[in-house]
């Protein structure tokens, strides 16, 4: 039976569907705009990004191009401080960002340095520590590596002294160190000295010389070799922080004072960067080591509250050892040779003269290969079963018998220890007993002269026997008791930064022999070579 829909009944029913259909587009309407919004918020993130992205790689092109570009380059550019280094950046400044101008005011004691340039001897300021009482005596090592109207430094001293000749004024510039008596001293070992010569380098600073990466440390009986020093020194960015120099080779004096320590004797190198840091708080510094013993010590103190590590160069020769250097040149590590230190306390170098005039003799080979000077190399002849050793500039040794390389490049112990107690498990390096065999004893010859050919581009030294007669030997072989001198041909050894941070030995070939010379070629080992048999 069907029900009648009466007019009222349609329409309610017609009401209630436009209310339905009303209530369906509401919601409809909100999700579209829900959506709407997300995209708009995701798309608002988006550009944001890109934004920056394009902010932030201009800004790194603008500072890697420019020498004022913001702070942040800046402080690695003495002493150039920008004060208004702010960027603004806006959508005409994105697209100029190259032109855009940075305002910098410059300190009126400022000194702007290039340090985009390679490091020189130019570049490089010496700060070495004297005093009155023997700087008479030990100039005479100063004169040896000093170059007057290229090399920049000074001596500095305790008090005055009076210079004697007109030689003297060839020597650095004499100063007094400041007064330290604000400062603590409280070693009952020591002495009060080592508070100035530790201020050396920051009251070298404080002069404001101009185009310094490197202020370099040493004693006024160190010799330097100038042109390794700047080779050694190329191999790192004067523009970062760098502490460098060597150890004792005493393991004693390293663990008693520091195996992070550079010995001042030595010599060290601060980078200029450094430098300045050091300056800023070095007194304060000094002032919380009141019991240490040494200047070395309170510098080594210092780098340690700035977080600057020790880098190591083997070429820094600190010489805590007394006796006969021998061992330690003939076998010198490969690495360009920079100092030698404590000169008055060990034997002269080459026989039959004093300190200085053995030194002297060194830098004939010094001016002629500073580079090659005191580097080893080992070869063999195979058919007399000799092993040779070349330490170009010093000294060439032949030894009855095949010794492999391994045992020939450690230092024979012709010296004696820092501390006359210690055995040889008390030093800082590998060594190797002098021989009690008399058929292993080597045969020395030491350098007579070196000059250079310029027709050839090559060098002649020439070596001769030290003259010390050899024990009885009753082995079955051939003697080397017949030669009496040994000729070395070398082309000059020019070292790129590329191979002072990749060494390799020299190898050194015997070309001919007589009864009494034997000729031998030292150069760049060849392809495949190697020093053995």
């Amino acid at each position: 039976m069907k029900m009648a829909i009466t007019r009222k009944d349609q329409k309610d029913l017609e009401k209630l569907a436009w209310e339905q259909m009303a209530v369906g587009s509401k919601n409809s309407s909100i999700g579209s705009r829900i959506r709407k919004l997300m995209a708009s918020f995701i798309a608002l993130i988006c550009i944001t990004y890109v934004m920056y992205s394009v902010n932030l790689l201009l800004s790194s092109y603008s500072c890697s191009h420019s020498l004022n570009c913001s702070m942040n380059c800046t402080q690695e550019s003495h002493p150039m401080v920008l004060l208004n280094a702010s960027i603004k950046v806006s959508n005409n400044s994105l697209k100029q960002s190259n032109n855009t101008i940075k305002k910098a005011v410059v300190f009126p004691n400022a000194i702007v340095s290039d340090r985009n340039t390679e490091t020189d001897l130019k570049h490089i300021v010496f700060g070495i520590a004297a005093s009155a009482i023997l700087w008479d005596r030990r100039k005479e090592y100063t004169k040896l590596w000093w170059r007057p109207k290229e090399t920049r430094g000074f001596v500095w001293l305790d008090e005055k002294v009076r210079l004697n000749n007109k030689a003297d004024l060839a020597l650095p510039p004499l100063r007094i160190s400041s007064n330290t008596s604000h400062l603590k001293y409280t070693n009952k070992q020591g002495h009060r000295s080592a508070l100035r010569i530790s201020r050396i380098i920051s009251e070298t600073f404080r002069l404001g010389l101009p185009d310094v990466h490197w202020f370099v440390m040493g004693d006024d009986d160190t010799v330097f070799v100038l042109d390794n020093l700047v080779t050694v020194l190329s191999k790192y960015d004067h523009r970062q922080m760098y502490y460098i120099g060597s150890l004792s080779e005493s393991h004693v004096q390293n663990i008693f004072f520091s195996y992070n320590m550079a010995y001042g004797g030595g010599g060290f190198a601060i980078s200029y960067p450094l430098a300045k840091a050091l300056e800023s708080m070095q007194d304060g510094c000094i002032q919380r080591y009141p019991g240490l013993f040494a200047s070395d010590d309170r510098i080594q103190a210092c780098m340690a509250e700035l977080g600057i590590p020790l880098t190591k160069e083997p070429g820094f020769h600190q010489f805590d050892i007394y006796g006969n250097l021998f061992g330690l040149l003939a076998a010198h590590p490969i690495t360009p040779l920079v100092s030698l230190h404590h000169l008055d306390i060990v034997e002269p170098i080459f026989p039959s003269r004093t300190r200085v005039q053995a030194l002297q003799h060194l830098f004939k080979a010094v001016k002629v290969d500073s580079a090659g000077t005191l580097q080893q190399s080992i070869c063999y002849d195979e058919k007399r079963e000799w092993s040779f050793t070349v330490s170009w500039g010093y000294a060439a040794q032949i030894f009855r018998g095949i010794f492999s390389p391994r045992e020939l490049e450690m230092p024979s112990r012709t010296f004696l220890n820092w501390y006359r107690r210690a055995d040889f498990t008390a030093y800082a390096f590998n060594t190797r007993p002098v021989t009690r065999h008399p058929c292993q004893k080597p045969f020395v010859f030491y350098m007579k002269n070196v000059k250079y050919d310029n027709s050839t581009k090559i060098t002649l030294s020439n070596y001769v026997r030290d003259g010390v007669k050899p024990p009885e030997c009753r082995w079955r072989m051939a003697s080397p008791e017949t030669i009496e001198r040994i000729r070395v041909f070398k082309k000059p050894q020019t070292v790129s930064i590329r191979q002072a941070r990749a060494p390799r030995r020299n190898c050194c070939r015997v070309i001919s022999s007589r009864q009494a010379s034997i000729d031998i070629e030292v150069g760049k080992c060849k392809e495949g070579e190697i020093s053995g048999l």
